[in-house]
């Protein structure tokens, strides 16, 4: 059997589950713009990966490709492994990643020049430090004063997202002296051939807008547009869509939940998603049934939200379970409590749960730190995801050396992961300094020769970091001009574990033991969270003040509500509520006296 047949065979199987509920076929089945709104646990990444595989089998003719946006590095890691048990590696036809990525790689890099952005020659992405700097000039160009230039740097980034368009007049009379900085800004990256994390969407909207042949030959590339989490992508994205997918012909199958929109200090507007759902030129399809959380759950979830959206659990779903905790004392005695008691409580009523199986989520990360500090003087080992996590989970270059090391811990022997996996996302991760068949033999060898030496879990992780970085990843992102941002990562990281850090070295085992989970308590903000799913769920700090914050503008309570959901409906069989006795979040007492009066 060939392998097109093979792969066929394989997306026809697996839509065979889909058939059963009536959305997610007629999702399936859908031939023109789709949007398809999927509460949680509702199958939606199952649907689109599905559907990803059929339209690339059916509906695209080799060597065109679809391209598929999403909201995070972890969303892309998630459908290019689930695409991979279809058969489907990423890469030649098929583009998955982030808008910026989207953005840098498919159409900066290629085409800055020819469509006529002002680029400087080889630009390169600015690391943290460099933009730091730049708008520490432009402040002291445009502002001045003994001020720290940072304090601007979230106001500077909302106005640079509002305005697409910057020949209306608003771009000058709304806030001169904010847009004055911009400019400043903007300026000083040049100057240094730089660009930022901003630039990447905004420059490409603004090259597609300007120019009809960038948006011909993208449409040749990619007749498909998948975007998964629209309601969180922003303006940039949505520009792009209205341009590519109603303008230059590229069809569009987009996914999203304006209910868990989160994200509006990066810029989320969830109404563009209503707005595109409510078109007359697109097909929209609303998933209704929940299968991750036990029915309790799913209608306590819309006590949570405040709006009655109709979501179910199939028939035959588990029940599930709502506890609430009110305890006295501060944090740091609400954490003791959780690590000590409630823990216990739970592994002893669902015997045989482990710690990866339990997260606790917070509105804040400071508040992770009391929850790590009582995990750890009761023994507890724990995987954070917030702000104070020893390094960022959203590092392409980190997760990436995650997997090498789970391979050099035993996945050698169990193929878990296996090395052509770990080879093909490094060749992804480092894809501008391959760029033939040679690059990717010399990068597969050098890969495989580093790792194959270093199988050992009792290495010192330090040691082993070092090595690669110094064999493997620093000769490459010299070459490249997207990745200094990601070395910076990795050697604040080897700082904190060095002899001078503030964090102990440890073993390998122990790195590859974050990679994979294992028996670790997951912390996470509600933030993080998003995407993600546990058996059990402890919401800790949801006090009034923090879920929603003092003084919240009533834009500021209807998100703080979709992330008090958000975090709701992670939990597939119990929801613990743990906030302090006299001063519960308004939510959290919705939520009791809705289900004490049923």
């Amino acid at each position: 059997m060939s392998s097109v047949s093979s792969n066929r065979a394989l997306f026809l199987k697996a839509a065979e589950d889909l058939r059963s509920n009536d959305k997610q076929w007629q999702a399936y089945e859908a031939a023109g713009h789709c949007v398809l709104l999927a509460g949680p646990g509702s199958g939606k990444t199952k649907t689109l990966t599905v559907k990803l595989a059929r339209m690339l089998s059916e509906d695209v003719d080799e060597p065109r490709g679809i391209a598929c946006i999403t909201y995070n590095n972890e969303c892309a890691r998630e459908l290019e492994s689930r695409l991979e048990t279809l058969g489907i590696a990423p890469g030649g036809r098929v583009f998955i990643g982030t808008v910026h990525s989207f953005s840098l790689t498919q159409i900066l890099l290629p085409y800055a020049k020819v469509a006529g952005l002002g680029l400087p020659d080889e630009f390169k992405v600015a690391t943290r430090q460099e933009a730091r700097a730049a708008l520490a000039a432009a402040h002291a160009q445009v502002i001045g004063g003994p001020e720290n230039p940072q304090n601007w740097d979230m106001r500077l980034g909302r106005h640079r997202r509002r305005f697409l368009n910057r020949e209306l007049p608003e771009w000058r009379t709304l806030d001169p002296e904010l847009t004055e900085l911009v400019e400043a800004y903007e300026a000083e990256l040049r100057a240094r051939r730089l660009i930022d994390f901003d630039d990447m969407p905004l420059l490409a909207v603004r090259a597609l807008a300007a120019n009809e042949w960038l948006r011909t030959a993208m449409v040749a590339k990619y007749p498909i547009l998948a975007v998964d989490e629209y309601q969180d992508l922003g303006r940039a994205l949505h520009g792009m869509v209205m341009g590519l997918c109603f303008s230059a012909g590229m069809r569009l199958f987009a996914v999203g939940d304006i209910d868990q929109s989160i994200y509006g200090f990066t810029g989320a507007t969830p109404e563009l998603l209503r707005r595109l759902s409510e078109r007359d030129d697109v097909e929209t399809v609303r998933l209704g049934l929940n299968y991750r959380c036990g029915s309790r759950i799913v209608s306590a979830s819309e006590y949570a939200l405040g709006e009655n959206r109709g979501y179910k659990a199939p028939d035959g779903a588990h029940e599930g379970t709502i506890y609430f905790h009110p305890c006295t004392g501060g944090h740091a005695g609400h954490a003791r409590y959780l690590v000590e008691e409630l823990i216990s409580e739970i592994r002893e009523r669902r015997p045989g749960t482990n710690l990866g199986e339990i997260a606790v989520l917070y509105p804040a990360a400071f508040l992770g730190d009391e929850v790590a500090n009582a995990a750890a003087k009761h023994g507890y080992s724990v995987i954070r995801t917030d702000g104070n996590a020893l390094y960022p989970r959203g590092s392409r270059l980190m997760r990436w050396l995650e997997q090498c090391a789970m391979w050099c811990c035993g996945g050698w022997r169990s193929g878990r992961p296996r090395l052509s996996r770990v080879v093909s996302e490094g060749a992804r991760l480092f894809h501008e300094t391959i760029i033939d068949e040679d690059e990717r033999l010399t990068f597969q060898r050098d890969v495989t020769a580093a790792l194959w030496d270093r199988r050992d879990e009792t290495l010192s992780l330090s040691d082993w970091l070092a090595a690669l970085r110094d064999e493997i990843i620093r000769p490459r992102v010299d070459l490249a001009r997207s990745l200094a941002d990601e070395l910076g990562i990795l050697n604040d990281f080897l700082n904190r574990i060095g002899p001078d850090g503030d964090v102990d070295d440890f073993p390998l085992g122990e790195f590859a033991g974050i990679g994979s989970g294992l028996d670790r308590l997951n912390l996470s903000t509600l933030h993080s969270a998003k995407g993600r799913e546990f058996d059990v769920v402890i919401l800790f700090g949801v006090d009034e003040g923090r879920l929603p914050r003092n003084n919240a503008t009533e834009n500021d309570v209807r998100e703080a509500r979709r992330l008090f959901y958000v975090g709701f409906t992670r939990a597939r069989h119990e929801i613990h509520l743990v906030y302090a006795q006299h001063n519960p979040s308004r939510f959290v007492t919705e939520v009791q006296e809705r289900l004490e009066g049923e």
